[in-house]
């Protein structure tokens, strides 16, 4: 399995355990604690985390792959106009 398959798998994982959390939270009443709370918001943050990188993921494998052998643009291959650079003579 290549690397960037691992990490796609693993996001989906913590999302759904991160989600899975928050929903236990809010069903048993803890989220109603201030540290019920807090812990509710920290698993609604990895889980927004991780679903952004998911995203990213997915956004990133839609885009057409570059071609290596790309045709320079003209302004690449035309020679700079400017002067060419001197150094300055020694007057002693």
């Amino acid at each position: 399995m290549s690397d960037r398959g691992f990490c796609f798998l693993f996001s989906c994982i913590v999302i759904l355990a991160s989600l899975c959390a928050a929903g236990w939270l809010v069903a048993t009443g803890q989220a109603a604690t201030v540290d019920g709370l807090f812990l509710l918001l920290t698993c609604l943050l990895i889980a927004l985390a991780f679903a952004l990188y998911v995203m990213f993921m997915i956004r990133r494998a839609m885009e057409p792959p570059e071609t290596p052998a790309a045709k320079p643009s003209k302004a690449a291959a035309t020679p700079s106009k400017a002067a060419p650079l001197v150094p300055a003579e020694k007057t002693e």
